[in-house]
């Protein structure tokens, strides 16, 4: 299989596994979905992974679509890394002849 059908078909799977953003406009008590506008003075707008709005404190996310990444680390080695990064770095002196 090529590279390009083994990318599009991962793509393909990312995009169907995605859910949709919902968020309500508190003016017009509307859910917005991908795509639509609530069309109140607020223009509460939902594209993709984007919300706007003229004022978002007046909007409320109903359904996110957040996906929490996974990290290769554990909790101890992340804990080892960040001792090593305080590590003080030893300058030697050589006697030159």
């Amino acid at each position: 299989m090529s590279l390009v059908r083994v990318q599009h078909r991962e793509l393909i799977n990312r995009t169907h596994n995605r859910k949709m953003i919902v968020v309500r406009c508190r003016d017009c008590n509307t859910e917005v979905v991908d795509g639509k506008s609530c069309g109140c003075p607020n223009m509460v707008t939902v594209k993709g992974d984007v919300v706007s709005a003229v004022d978002l404190t007046r909007t409320i996310v109903v359904r996110s679509n957040k996906v929490e990444e996974k990290t290769a680390l554990t909790a101890e080695d992340l804990a080892y890394q960040e001792k090593r990064r305080k590590r003080k770095v030893r300058k030697l002196n050589f006697e030159v002849r």
